[in-house]
């Protein structure tokens, strides 16, 4: 999964990459975009580990890109610079929260920025559609131009309202004449303020609320800035701030599930580890996370519930003798945190 941070010039956007993945921005990949790993901590997975003292201990990842920061007075060239956006699977907006200016402004300019690239680049279709009207074509494959044309005026309509792409109702073959487009305001969304050295620990505005209320804070430069502090002064400075702990863990779980994700464990003295999944799949989906043979040759998954190996002092012979281990099929649909051991045909 690769994540696109995503907001104007300013807004700490870069710094916050870095904060998160702990990659310094690289001036010559500003314009392609630089990408950077983070591991997803989970706070679970390292009880598991603390019981089993396993080998290797690993987390799930989640990849962000950083992408060009947006011009607030040029909205004619920004499509070009969202376009390596594309590549995506989420999108966080970076709000500025350190010089006192309107979130929920900034927000919504933004989305209106995601809503013009996506008309550009779905509009530039339409003329190029309508041309291949012009040519003698069998009638299946006239019906499948006419069909296009049709979805993408539709589309483009709805955005011009300002609807974006992910609250219109779009059906799924119409979604399949979409999906080369890439489009922005289909891919999920997070917004993130990045804050300064003040107002950290004050309620995210209501209005910013309203238009997400899943929006998270953290006064990112100022905690980078406490990280490379010894362990007295950091500790000193905290405690004069305000400030009881580092959010960094935090908002990349938050992150990583405002995309739509979520996590299964295996558990074993070898390995624990976490694997990411998209929400709702199915236990083939999950084998196919940890191996695309485990998917092809899947006979069963053995399940144990986070909540149930945890009471049970994270013992599988225990839950087992409590009928708390269940046997399930292709399509079960996996929880988060489930604890899972897949089997599977020679």
């Amino acid at each position: 999964m690769k994540v696109g941070l995503v907001g104007y010039q300013g807004t700490g956007k870069s710094t916050a990459f870095q904060w998160l993945t702990g990659v310094a921005p690289d001036p010559a990949k500003v314009q392609q975009g630089q990408v950077g790993t983070a591991k997803v901590p989970d706070g679970r997975l390292a009880r598991i580990a603390d019981k089993f003292q396993p080998k290797k201990l690993t987390y799930a990842e989640v990849q962000f890109l950083d992408t060009p920061g947006l011009l607030a007075d040029e909205r004619e060239g920004n499509p070009r610079r969202l376009a390596v956006l594309r590549e995506a699977t989420g999108v966080v907006v970076v709000l500025d929260g350190f010089s006192g200016t309107d979130f929920a402004a900034q927000l919504t300019r933004f989305r209106e920025e995601l809503l013009f690239a996506d008309m550009e680049v779905v509009g530039n279709r339409i003329p190029k559609v309508e041309a291949q009207f012009k040519k003698a074509k069998p009638a299946k494959e006239r019906e499948a131009d006419e069909f296009e044309l049709a979805t993408l005026k539709k589309v483009v309509v709805a955005l011009e309202a300002g609807t974006p792409a992910s609250r219109q109702p779009i059906t799924e073959q119409e979604e399949r004449h979409l999906r080369s487009f890439q489009m922005l305001t289909l891919k999920p969304e997070a917004v993130f303020v990045s804050r300064g050295d003040s107002g950290f620990n004050d309620p995210l505005p209501a209005d910013l609320l309203a238009l997400a209320p899943a929006a998270t804070q953290a006064p990112v430069k100022l905690e980078r800035e406490l990280a490379d502090l010894d362990d007295e002064s950091r500790q000193a400075f905290m405690a004069d701030l305000g400030l009881t702990t580092f959010s960094r863990d935090r908002v990349i779980r938050d992150l990583f599930y405002a995309m739509g994700r979520e996590v299964f464990f295996t558990v074993g003295a070898d390995e624990c580890r976490s694997w990411a999944v998209d929400r709702g799949s199915d236990a083939v989906a999950a084998a196919g996370a940890i191996h695309k043979d485990l998917s092809e040759r899947f006979v069963r998954a053995n399940v144990i519930g986070y909540a149930d190996f945890e009471s049970h002092h994270f013992s599988e012979k225990e839950c087992r003798l409590k009928g708390l281990e269940r046997t399930e099929g292709k399509t079960y649909v996996v929880k988060d945190a489930d604890v899972l051991h897949i089997l599977a045909s020679n």
